[in-house]
């Protein structure tokens, strides 16, 4: 409190801290719990980045290093209490689909990546995103959200071995009683009971649990020296960093897949900066987000760089909102966040233990956290209610993120036109459906 009566120190000034009434031990306290909630990234996105077949060594750092900057570039410039980080579902879209489906080569993907960014940052400063936004109807938003957490939640089922595939059913029950399965059931119910009491951390706890079980039981390597915890040297990016190939991409002609990319930053970064935001008290009373636009541009420019060191696309975390909690207001709880995961990269060698196993529950609790958003979609209105189902449905089960936004946004616009309701149909989502139309005529 003394502290608050004198003149206010450097960081008080910078960040505004006292404006917004709140202190520097206060946010940098916010910071350790947003870490906290969110560090799981460091073990989840480089193990299926991996799967893309990107050296996973280079994806702990490049994962990492994005993680760190784009949250000090939100803190400094922007001023938000909040953290970025490579993105759930945009990283099992450019790994599962873009990579596994299309057999494409992960440096064509970045090249994706940095095409997506660019078109995020003309659309940001160009006030274009808004327009974009507002012409896609809210029943269908929430469906992309929940259809994108289907698809989380089936890749995580996947990797547990809970799911397999089967020639008869095409998918059926794994093997309960194998090991590596088990502790992924382990770590699940582990997980869950720690969220369900609202532990912070809860979804890195449960993956340590996971790992130290896994090495007890011989499942996973145990570290067996002091270099095989903590480096000497921090893990390097050379595998990565500027591999991204933009000719081939361009050449390539993935213009759904940029699209796709560009559509689902787009609504995924603006919902969660607005839930986030508005917890944190920053929207005006007229309904304006206090430095929206530096936010967006950071995150644009963001994705942009996460193309050139090596990993999909970043975006806001909505985990963001333990620390906004725990009182974090402005930008030193971000940069709190973002000197941690700086800290973080000594402890890379420790990172790579971690099994896929065990990194797996936490894809099917996220898929469950974003599935809670169902029940806003209008299931009454049978126009309403099919576009939504198919954009839900179509994603987990074609493995793609772009068939659900391509069969919900076609038939949106059909079936409301149909069905005597064309007004409600705006021309851009005419315009968007013929294009995902004439896209998967192409592919077939």
């Amino acid at each position: 409190m003394q502290a608050q009566m004198g003149q206010p120190t450097f960081l008080e000034r910078f960040f505004k801290i006292r404006e917004k009434q709140s202190s520097v031990k206060t946010e940098i306290l916010a910071g350790f719990t947003t870490f906290i909630a969110l560090s799981y990234i460091m073990f989840v996105n480089p193990n299926i980045l991996a799967d893309a077949g990107i050296p996973k060594e280079a994806a702990i750092a490049s994962t990492i290093w994005i993680a760190a900057l784009s949250t000090m570039v939100m803190g400094v410039f922007a001023n938000y209490p909040v953290a970025l980080a490579p993105g759930m579902g945009l990283n099992a879209f450019f790994a599962y689909y873009v990579c596994g489906v299309l057999h494409l080569h992960w440096t064509v993907a970045l090249g994706a990546v940095f095409f997506s960014g660019v078109l995020f940052l003309l659309l940001t400063v160009s006030h274009i995103r808004q327009a974009i936004i507002n012409a896609v109807p809210q029943n269908l938003r929430v469906a992309i959200g929940v259809g994108i957490g289907l698809f989380i939640a089936f890749i995580g089922l996947k990797g547990t071995g809970l799911i397999v595939s089967d020639p008869a059913t095409f998918i059926t029950l794994g093997h309960v009683t194998n090991p590596t399965t088990a502790l992924s059931m382990f770590g699940l119910v582990c997980t869950g009971a720690l969220m369900a009491r609202n532990v912070q951390g809860a979804i890195l706890i449960g993956i340590v649990l996971t790992t130290l079980l896994s090495m007890a039981m011989g499942y996973s390597p145990v570290p067996h020296s002091f270099a095989d915890v903590i480096s000497s040297s921090l893990p390097h990016m050379s595998e990565t960093f500027g591999k991204l190939d933009i000719v081939g991409a361009w050449n390539y002609g993935i213009v759904s897949i940029i699209f796709t990319f560009t559509v689902v930053e787009l609504f995924d970064n603006m919902g969660t900066l607005i839930g986030l935001t508005s917890k944190a008290k920053m929207v005006k009373p007229n309904g304006e987000i206090e430095n929206i636009d530096r936010a967006l541009t950071t995150d644009a420019v963001g994705t942009i760089c996460s193309s050139v060191f090596g990993t999909s696309t970043v975006t806001t975390y909505i985990e963001s909102a333990a620390g906004i909690a725990a009182g974090g207001k402005t930008g030193l709880t971000a940069v709190t966040v973002a000197v941690l995961f700086l800290i973080s990269l000594f402890f890379a060698p420790l990172i790579g233990l971690v099994p896929g196993f065990a990194t797996a529950p936490p894809l099917i609790l996220v898929g469950a956290l974003m599935m809670s958003e169902v029940g806003k979609i209008n299931f009454q209105d049978f126009t309403d209610a099919l576009p939504a189902f198919l954009t839900i449905i179509m994603m987990p089960l074609t493995s793609s993120i772009a068939n659900g936004f391509a069969f919900g946004f076609i038939s949106f616009a059909f079936i409301k036109t149909l069905g005597g309701k064309w007004r409600e149909v705006s021309p851009i989502m005419w315009l968007v459906s013929i294009a995902f139309l004439i896209n998967l005529f192409m592919r077939s």
